[in-house]
């Protein structure tokens, strides 16, 4: 199984504000929703929260939460409650690629076990109250890369970017 990642920042790392982006690029959505596609997804509970609620769960996707809240339900999502627990639930189900879409503490407790990052990289600099980790540009090769210019739907310019650890 190839544990994946997949998230949008901007250059200051910026991938949240207020629960919320801090942006609207629909073709980053729709980027985001075609590639998790009848995968399985892992989010944290606060990810989860952020959802609006007639998205929730996400549809054809296997949706996991991670949180420590014991008592924590969400209707026909899994819940548990670490990453080793999320992976292990995803590994039991055979599925070839398995997404970590986020939050912030997500990303950095899955960046161990990620083989392949899908980035949106987006040109500018936003204030955010969220942001994806540091990475180490030495343990990961660029495989992909497609530029999308703003135009009057995109306010900012981005790069959908894949990245497969070396």
């Amino acid at each position: 199984m190839t544990i994946s990642l997949i998230a949008a920042h901007t250059r200051n790392r910026v991938i949240g504000r207020n629960n919320d982006l801090p942006w609207h690029l629909p073709d980053d959505m729709k980027y985001f929703m075609q590639t998790t596609k009848k995968h399985t997804v892992i989010m944290g509970r606060k990810n989860y929260d952020s959802i609006p609620e007639k998205f929730r769960p996400l549809p054809n996707r296997v949706n996991i939460i991670i949180t420590r809240q014991q008592d924590f339900a969400a209707p026909q999502c899994a819940v548990v409650h670490s990453m080793k627990e999320a992976i292990e639930l995803a590994d039991a189900s055979k599925e070839e690629e398995v997404f970590i879409i986020g939050g912030s503490e997500i990303y950095q407790l899955g960046m161990p076990y990620t083989k392949r990052m899908y980035l949106t990289e987006i040109q500018a600099d936003l204030p955010g109250d969220t942001f994806f980790p540091a990475v180490d540009p030495s343990e990961w090769k660029e495989t992909s890369r497609l530029h999308h210019s703003a135009d009057d739907r995109h306010a900012y310019s981005f790069d959908f970017v894949i990245y497969d650890r070396l």
